[in-house]
């Protein structure tokens, strides 16, 4: 568990043609590029609209992605999307 404090929640979350944006209680937006989430990317209009939103971070049932509050404000991108090319 992390000892990072936040003190914001989710308040809306919108999407670009190329960003996911999401707007905290605090004023706050944290918009960060779709292609740092494939499964995200990938999602037709209605997919990402089926979104739950928690004190925690975002979930999006149809398409098993999980995406905490903390990494989006740490500026993480999903753990799977920038791997290194083996030589």
């Amino acid at each position: 568990m992390s000892n990072t404090n936040v003190s914001s929640q989710i308040a809306g979350v919108r999407f670009t043609e190329s960003n996911l944006i999401v707007s905290l209680s605090d004023g706050r937006e944290i918009s960060t590029p779709l292609a740092w989430y494939p499964k995200l990317s990938k999602a037709s209009h209605e997919e990402r609209g089926q979104i739950e939103i928690s004190p925690l971070g975002l979930h999006w049932p149809s398409l098993d992605e999980d995406l905490s509050l903390e990494g989006m404000l740490a500026g993480q991108p999903a753990s799977s999307t920038f791997q290194r090319p083996k030589n």
